[in-house]
């Protein structure tokens, strides 16, 4: 086996280190932070819609569920303006109007919102809750017939 002078730790050393986790390109995204990540173990990042505007950042927990913890939007998709974020492009306006309040800016390009807006009891069940209970009788009819 032919040797070029240097040591294999040498080489190790002089090439490139492994990026920290979390350290890929975030600082083009401003974040949305609905979940503490305290409460995870694990974290994966997901493009939703086109590839590089919108992420979703879900984390795992102890008991293996999954959530999301917080969204990347692109400062293409999203100006700042008196310390909320505001939306440019539709899935922005869209992912804005589905959080549970306005984005609130806690320093720099992060932001506090919550996940999702708050029903009250008098107003449930909600026509999603209806739609969804009506497919999932269908759906038990259906497989208790095939039988």
């Amino acid at each position: 086996m032919a040797t070029n002078g240097k040591s294999h730790k040498a080489t190790q050393s002089s090439g490139r280190s492994r990026k920290k986790p979390g350290s890929g390109g975030s600082g083009n995204y401003y974040h949305v932070e609905v979940r503490d990540d305290d409460d995870f173990e694990s974290f994966r990042t997901q493009d939703v819609g086109d590839p590089g505007h919108l992420q979703r950042v879900a984390g795992k927990r102890e008991s293996g569920s999954w959530a999301t913890v917080k969204w990347l939007v692109s400062k293409e998709d999203a100006h700042v303006e008196n310390g909320k974020l505001v939306p440019d492009t539709k899935d922005a306006k869209d992912l804005i109007k589905k959080l549970g309040s306005q984005p609130v800016q806690v320093r720099g390009d992060r932001f506090k919102a919550k996940d999702r807006p708050n029903v009250p009891e008098k107003a449930k069940p909600t026509p999603a809750q209806t739609r969804a209970r009506q497919q999932n009788i269908k759906k038990a009819q259906a497989a208790r017939h095939k039988k």
